[in-house]
Formats: structure tokens, C-alpha cells, sequence
């Protein structure tokens, strides 16, 4: 065995390397109360064979779970936290606050188990001298009270009395194995031989390489669920990872050897005493007689007469009713005895430490509400002290139950829940390529976490189903909680990156599926600038996008360049618009009757109040609908009041003046929806007869006002009489074009009058702007728009789609 490390100061506290800080702390972890007081009993139930299967089993669950912690452990710098501060600064708060939770509390519950192993030992010893304090399972409680207390105090002392602790443990414990190989070599004395033990024999091997189920909890499932807490002590190197020197080579290397050592141990163990000793026993030395192979059983073939003691089923000794059978085999049992109270302190002291450590970290990070308390440290250590406190009121909670065989079934669906999520973890982490996840561990291999997280779970629903389910609801919640709450700390998730790459996946599965009515929903990109300039455009889009449809505020950047817009620029521009940001330069805004006919389903959109001239500041783009113009809002009159505040015996009015494919009667649909619109009522209105009212001068007069500082001048000149300097100047009016679009001007002249007559009242009204069959420059356009809303009290919103219908009534 390599030499043993010696702990040196690191700054301000200890640190170890990988044999004294992770194998020696894992391996004594592992030979807890499981291997000296419930490995003979395991043997002689379910028989050698089965009892290597069951070892194997759990090697098989925690090699690959090594394995997994191994690759966590070298995907970046560790840090104190241990096995939760690994997978949540690796896969994310989701996946680890789930695992540090769980983990702190099957080890709190593990402290129980060995310490309640020790009382066990310790209440036999008190049985021997026939000094019991009250009785037998009052006893356990008393003296396993009694020991945590004395344990809770060695770990307050800090972790180098702690450590130094272990490595005289772990000293004993192999001085002890030594003892008890040495015993099985011995010629047993009578009075070992009146217990069972008659050395090495082929027949008692033979016959208990077969299973000999007794009593109720003789099953292969029961005796599992018993021996696998022997097991889960793999992760109590990577519990300390703030006191390792190098976490990322000391926890690979020193987990997986002692898997390795343990694993023999168990195997030698349990071949050696199933073939020393006999199920069997009275341990009364007059229960003699001559050999005789056909009588009595095994036991007469060694000269002994058990049948009275097994007629009557209360045999005292021999592997089915003898816990202590380790000891009474070994050379000198005190020295076994010695090897029990190391085994069994050791990994409670192991167990002790890293519950609270792993809490702590868990605290800190406040995933989970209420436990902030129990984060705060003490000393150059940094030392959990309130966590211990809290670890030890658990573990006196389960001592109490003084019942080895009822707690570690408990402990095993705890850890095996761990197991199997630190398993799924890493396996979700690779198949989505987590940028995060790229651990130097070469050994590790995704499908093996896939294939443990599966057997973990598998094996917890066969130990017990009720409390399988019970384990995997909390999961399952604490899951759900963590995603839900969202909490304020970003380390990279693998959560977030199989977000990305499914959004991804269904992005481009959606551009190869031809777009249908049915499914049309406003994808609206908002050219609001920052949003929170204009809160009363963003406010507006959000009634009618939000939860349903996708909103994207995105800013224009004015750029003065030569180049034309051609489709090639669009689309290149349309692909950044679809994330966060475009740029576009001032003639693609002045032009945008160029983007009609390549289906990008153009309208215009105006958004006007009374309160402040109207100006042309912002643009939505989506898939059926693309510029919103709108005019800011003062501060007297806010967004929330405007577009949030709830509308009593309102109306909504649409003046639908032609079929525009349906956008313009869906989105106060859409709006209608929302809590704060949801008592408008709304009113359509058709388009009749033109007709001309006596007071329209006014109003022809303001519009001409509007548009004179943009127009050419006198004389008919149009964009077919200018020469080629009037490309700077496509935005002025010719008196031709003003002559055109006459009837248009007096139409929304009257259209306005109308709406000040009848939907003065309206919680808003909407529009379709007249149509863009014909071009006309752009300042035309927008006098045509502000002559439109000219006054009008309640908003106004001008929408038009292109034809393409959005309605279902058009699919009917």
C-alpha cells in the first residue's frame, strides 16, 4: 500500500492528498457495521454464490458511479461542497441541489446506522457480562445517544483531529482483518466448535454455497438492501473536496481503489466464514457425540448434536442467529471487537463530517428557501458548525430506532436515488454536449452512466416500491422547484444546454413544415431600441404575446450608406432580427413598400395619441405583420394606464375597410384574451359610401400644411422627369402624385371625422391603413397616417397584413 500522506497547511487550512484524504477516508467508509456485524448473517442466508452476486451488484452500481464522480471531479476547478458543489458547478443547480439535498440526509441517516452498530456491539459486550443498563433495545439508544455526542465533538474539533482519528481507525480495522484470517487457521477450540466453527471444511462450504432463507427478511432483495449501505461510502473523499490538495486526481484515483480493496475484502470475507461455520448452533459444549455423517446433520459429521436447538428454533450461535460470528472465529476477539468500534466510528465520523459539509455548501447557495442559517462557518476551516448540530439531531431521530435492519433499507433507496441521478446527470450532460461538460477523466463513458442510473433505479423499486416512490417524489419535486424558482446563480447547465439544443431541433423541424392557419400565432420582433425607453410599445405587443407567442425587442441603428436594399441584405438582416439585434440603414426604413413583395408580410402600423405629435420612432417586424410607427407617451400618461390598466364597459373598435386576410380583426381577439381587456366589447365597422362633410377644410388645410415643406414645388415633375439626382430626394411629393392620391386624403380626411363621432370613447381603435397598391414617397405616406388619427382621444392602433390569411374561418 502506498505510503501514507502527510496533511500540510494550504493557506489557511489542511489539505490532503488522495491516500489519506479520499482511499483510506472512502475504504473506511466502506467497512462500516455492514461487514463485521451483518456479513456472516447475509452469507448464511443467501449462500456464497448469491452473497458474491449481491457484492458484485453493488460494486457494479458504485464502480460506475466512481467512475462518474471521477469525470465530474476533473470538468473544472473544485472547490469545498463537495459531491453537490461537483455536479452543480459541472451540470447546474437543477440536477445538483436535488443530489446535495438528498446526499446530506442519507449521510445524517448513516450516521445512525454505524453508530447504532457500535451500540449493538457494545450491548452484546454488556450481554457477556451480564451488565445490562435497562434492556436490550433501550440499551443500544443510551449508549448510541451517548457515542454521537462524543463523535459530534471530535468533528467540532476541526478536520485534523478528524483525520488523525481515521487513520488510527483505519490501522486497527487492518490489524483486525489480520486477527481474523489468523482465527479461521487456528484448530478451534470446543467451545468454538459448540458455536459452529470448525475451521475450513469443503462440506460447510459446499453446502453454504446455496441459499438458506429464514424468516421474514429472508429474500435476495432484503439481504441487498441490508448489505448496500456497506457500500456508499465511495463518495466520502469527494464529500471533502475543499480539504483535498488536488480534488481532480485525488478523488479519481482514491475512490476507485478502494472500491477496488473493499470489494476483495467482502468476497474473502464472506468465502472464508461460509466455509468455517455452520447456520447452526447451540453453543453448549455437553452437546457432543461420536461422528456420524448420517445423523444430526452437517454438525454430526463433526461430532456434534444440534437438532435440539434447531427443533425448537432458538439456537444462539452459528451464522443465521450469531452476529458477532467474526469475532468469536478471530485469534483474539477483543481485537475484532476493537476492529468493529473502528469500523463502525469511523464511518460515522465520516458520515458526520460530510453531511454538513455538503449542506453548507448547499446553504450558501441559496437554492432552496429556509436553510440559509445553517450555511454560515466558523474558524480558519471555515467549519459547519449549525449544519453539525442539525446532522446530529437526524442521526439521534434514527438511533432511536435501535434497529440495524430497519435503517439501512432506508439508507440504501437514499443513496441508490443519489447514485442514480449523479449517473443521469453526467449522461444527460454528454448527449446534449454541454459546452460545460468536458471532463479529462479518460475512463468515463456515457453509456455506463446511463446503464447505472438505470440499474440504480431498477434496484431501488425491487428493495422496496413504496419508499422507491416516495424517494423519487422527492426528487421529482425538488426538481421541479429548482426549475420553477429559477434561482439567481448561473455555473452552466446541462438543463440549459439540452434546452438550447431541443429550441434548436424544433426551430429547424419547423422551417421544413409548411406554415398552416391553425397554427398562425403574431411573432412579433419589436424595434423598440431599449425596451424600457419605450415601455408603451413593449407594454402593447405583451398583452397579446405574452404566454402564446414570441415578442423580440430589437434596436435599429441609423446608418448612412450608398448601397440599395436588396433581398440579399434583408435576409441577412432578417437573421439577426430572429435573436436580439438589427441594424439597418435609413433607406431601407424610408422604403419600406420594397419589402412587400417578398412575403415578409409587411404592414404599417401606427400607434397614435393626442398628447404629443406624432413622429415615426419604432417598428415591430413578424411573420404576417411587420412596422409599428409609434408616437411616445408622456410621462402623465404611462404604458400601464394606456395598454395595462383594466378598461370598464369599454369597446375595441376595428374599422375593417378591406380584407387583409383576418390580422387585423385576430390581434383584438388575441387582446380580448388578457385579464386587463377582457371587459371590452368589440365593434366592427365596414366601409359604405364615400361621402364629404361640410366642415373638411380644417382638415385639408392641416393636411396640406403637413406636407408642404415636403414637397418638389410647382409643375407636374414626377419620378419619371427628374434626373438621376432625385435619388436623394424619392421621399419629396410631386404635385402629380399629390393629384393621385387625392381621393385618398379626403377618404381619410372623412374616416377620422367619423371615428371622433363614434369611438370618441373606445379603449382603443383599430385601423387598416388605406393600401399600398400604388407607391407613393414615403412623407405622403405618414401624412396620410397622422391626417388618419388626427386628435382622437383614445389610441389608435393602424395594422394591416398582406393578404395572407390568419384567421381559421379561411380554412374552413
Amino acid at each position: 500500500m502506498p505510503e501514507i500522506e502527510t496533511a500540510k497547511p494550504e493557506g489557511n487550512g489542511v489539505r490532503f492528498g488522495w491516500v489519506r484524504g479520499v482511499m483510506i477516508r472512502c475504504m473506511l467508509n466502506i467497512w462500516g457495521v455492514i461487514l463485521f456485524l451483518r456479513l456472516p448473517w447475509i452469507t448464511a442466508q443467501a449462500g456464497i454464490l448469491l452473497t458474491w452476486l449481491i457484492i458484485l451488484v453493488a460494486v457494479l452500481v458504485t464502480t460506475i458511479t466512481g467512475l462518474s464522480i471521477s469525470a465530474i471531479s476533473t470538468n473544472g476547478k473544485v472547490k469545498a461542497g463537495g459531491t453537490y458543489f461537483l455536479i452543480s458547478r459541472s451540470l447546474g443547480p437543477e440536477l445538483g441541489g436535488s443530489i446535495g439535498l438528498i446526499f446530506a440526509f442519507a449521510n445524517a441517516v448513516a450516521v445512525a446506522m454505524h453508530t447504532v452498530g457500535f451500540a449493538e456491539t457494545v450491548r452484546d459486550l454488556l450481554i457477556d457480562f451480564d451488565v445490562l443498563m435497562t434492556d436490550e433495545v433501550n440499551d443500544i439508544r443510551i449508549i448510541g445517544v451517548i457515542t454521537i455526542i462524543v463523535l459530534l465533538g471530535i468533528s467540532l474539533a476541526g478536520m485534523e483531529w478528524e483525520s488523525k482519528a481515521q487513520v488510527v481507525f483505519f490501522i486497527i480495522i487492518i490489524i483486525s482483518f489480520v486477527n481474523y484470517f489468523v482465527g479461521t487457521l487456528i484448530p478451534a477450540s470446543q467451545e468454538k466448535q459448540s458455536k459452529g466453527f470448525f475451521n475450513y471444511q469443503s462440506k460447510i462450504f459446499l453446502q453454504s454455497l446455496y441459499p438458506n432463507w429464514h424468516g421474514s427478511e429472508g429474500s435476495f432483495f432484503n439481504m441487498f438492501s441490508i448489505f448496500f449501505p456497506s457500500a456508499t461510502g465511495i463518495l466520502a473523499g469527494a464529500n471533502i473536496s475543499g480539504d483535498l490538495k488536488d480534488p481532480a486526481t485525488a478523488i479519481p484515483k482514491g475512490t476507485l481503489l478502494a472500491i477496488f480493496f473493499t470489494a476483495i475484502s467482502y468476497i474473502f470475507m464472506s468465502a472464508s466464514i461460509g466455509a468455517c461455520v455452520l447456520y447452526d448452533a447451540s453453543g453448549n459444549v455437553n452437546d457432543t457425540q461420536e461422528k456420524n455423517d448420517t445423523c444430526c446433520g452437517l454438525a454430526g459429521s463433526f461430532g456434534w448434536n444440534f437438532t435440539t436447538c434447531i427443533d425448537n428454533n432458538n439456537c444462539q450461535f452459528g451464522l443465521l442467529n450469531y452476529y458477532q460470528s467474526i469475532s468469536m472465529v478471530s485469534a483474539f476477539s477483543p481485537l475484532i471487537t476493537a476492529g468493529i468500534f473502528s469500523a463502525t466510528l469511523s464511518s460515522a465520523l465520516a458520515c458526520l463530517v460530510s453531511a454538513p459539509k455538503v449542506f453548507q455548501c448547499l446553504c450558501n447557495d441559496k437554492i432552496y428557501p429556509l436553510i440559509g442559517f445553517f450555511g454560515k462557518g466558523y474558524g480558519k476551516n471555515n467549519e459547519p458548525f449549525r449544519a453539525y448540530i442539525l446532522t446530529f439531531i437526524i442521526a439521534v431521530a434514527f438511533i432511536l430506532i435501535a434497529d440495524l435492519n430497519t435503517i439501512a433499507p432506508i439508507i440504501s433507496n437514499f443513496f441508490l436515488a443519489s447514485y442514480a441521478l449523479i449517473n443521469f446527470s453526467c449522461f444527460h450532460a454528454s448527449i446534449t454536449n454541454s459546452p460545460g461538460w468536458r471532463p479529462s477523466f479518460h475512463y468515463y463513458n456515457k453509456w455506463a452512466s446511463l446503464f447505472g442510473a438505470i440499474v440504480s433505479i431498477a434496484i431501488m423499486f425491487m428493495l422496496m416500491w413504496s419508499a422507491a416512490l416516495i424517494a423519487v417524489g422527492i426528487i421529482v419535486f425538488l426538481l421541479a422547484y429548482v426549475n420553477y424558482k429559477k434561482p439567481s446563480v448561473n455555473w452552466g447547465s446541462s438543463i440549459q444546454a439540452a434546452s438550447y439544443n431541443m429550441a434548436l431541433s424544433q426551430l429547424i423541424s419547423l422551417d421544413s413544415t409548411e406554415d398552416h392557419i391553425k397554427n398562425f400565432r403574431p411573432q412579433c420582433l419589436v424595434l423598440t431600441g431599449i425596451p424600457s425607453s419605450r415601455p408603451e410599445l413593449v407594454a402593447f405587443v405583451a398583452t397579446f404575446t405574452k404566454k402564446q407567442s414570441l415578442m423580440i425587442c430589437g434596436h435599429v441603428l441609423m446608418v448612412r450608406s450608398p448601397h440599395s436594399f436588396t433581398g440579399v441584405t434583408f435576409l441577412s438582416i432578417v437573421l439577426a432580427l430572429c435573436f436580439t439585434h438589427c441594424t439597418l440603414n435609413d433607406s431601407s426604413i424610408q422604403n419600406i413598400s420594397v419589402l412587400f413583395p417578398i412575403r415578409y408580410a409587411l404592414h404599417d402600423t401606427y400607434i397614435s395619441t393626442n398628447h404629443e405629435p406624432t413622429s415615426p420612432c419604432n417598428a415591430v417586424w413578424c411573420d404576417v405583420f411587420s412596422v409599428v410607427k409609434s408616437a411616445g407617451f408622456m410621462a402623465s400618461n404611462p404604458a400601464t394606464d394606456v395598454f395595462l390598466g383594466k378598461k370598464h364597459n369599454k369597446t375595441i373598435d376595428i374599422y375593417w375597410l378591406f380584407d387583409d386576410g383576418g390580422l387585423t380583426l385576430l390581434i383584438p381577439y388575441l387582446l380580448t384574451r388578457k385579464k386587463c381587456w377582457r371587459n371590452c366589447k368589440v365593434r366592427v365597422f365596414i366601409g359604405g359610401h364615400d361621402d364629404v362633410s361640410d366642415n373638411q377644410g380644417n382638415a385639408v388645410k392641416y393636411f396640406e400644411d403637413l406636407i408642404s415643406e415636403f414637397q418638389l414645388g410647382d409643375g407636374t415633375q414626377t419620378i419619371d422627369f427628374v434626373d438621376e439626382s432625385w435619388n436623394h430626394l424619392h421621399w419629396k411629393i410631386s404635385d402629380k402624385e399629390l393629384e393621385t392620391h387625392r381621393a385618398k386624403i379626403m377618404r381619410q380626411v372623412r374616416l377620422n371625422e367619423i371615428m371622433h363621432e363614434l369611438s370618441a370613447d373606445a379603449a382603443l381603435i383599430v385601423i387598416l391603413p388605406l393600401p399600398r397598391r400604388v407607391a407613393c414617397p414615403s412623407s405622403l405616406y405618414m401624412a396620410l397616417l397622422d391626417t388618419l388619427s388626427r386628435d382622437l382621444q383614445p389610441p389608435v392602433l393602424l395594422m394591416r397584413g398582406n393578404q395572407e390569411n390568419v384567421l381559421t374561418f379561411y380554412c374552413q
